[in-house]
């Protein structure tokens, strides 16, 4: 990053999705503390409890385990940026989506939270793209990363 301002701004909304891993890993904790063999079975979350019993395992909804592949980087500014910023909007589709099925208060009230925070993201994601925008070259009309173009 060739930006102290952006350098920031990245550390800092990084130190907070790492905070936002950890509130979902604790809801998800106290969902499935308590839950009987026969609630298990019924719910569908025999088969994840097979392998990880009620530890918190990254998962997507669908099961498939997290991994850095599913992580988007190319190493370029301007093309990063945006990715945070598309990053930032599935985030919070996808906290709108659990606050369509979810009626528990408990779940409900942090995970409007977290979505009022990848809103905020995303603005902050959209400032830093405009300040690495505007210190490009005033020619520089399609936001390519000019370092690799030399």
């Amino acid at each position: 990053m060739p930006f102290a301002e952006l350098k920031g701004l990245l550390t800092d909304i990084g130190t907070e999705e790492l905070s936002h891993l950890e509130m979902i890993g604790a809801i998800v904790y106290q969902l499935t503390r308590n839950l009987s063999p026969d609630e298990i079975k019924k719910s569908g979350f025999d088969t994840y409890f097979v392998d990880h019993t009620t530890g918190v395992y990254p998962t997507a909804a669908s099961g498939f385990p997290w991994s850095a592949s599913s992580m988007q980087s190319k190493g370029d500014l301007i093309t990063d940026l945006h990715e945070n910023l598309a990053a930032e909007q599935k985030a919070r589709t996808t906290y709108d989506n659990i606050l369509r099925l979810v009626d528990d208060p408990d779940v409900r009230e942090p995970i409007k939270f977290l979505r009022a925070r990848e809103i905020v993201h995303y603005q902050r994601f959209g400032e830093g793209l405009r300040l690495a925008t505007d210190r490009l070259d005033c020619k520089n009309f399609y936001a390519f990363n000019p370092s690799f173009d030399k």
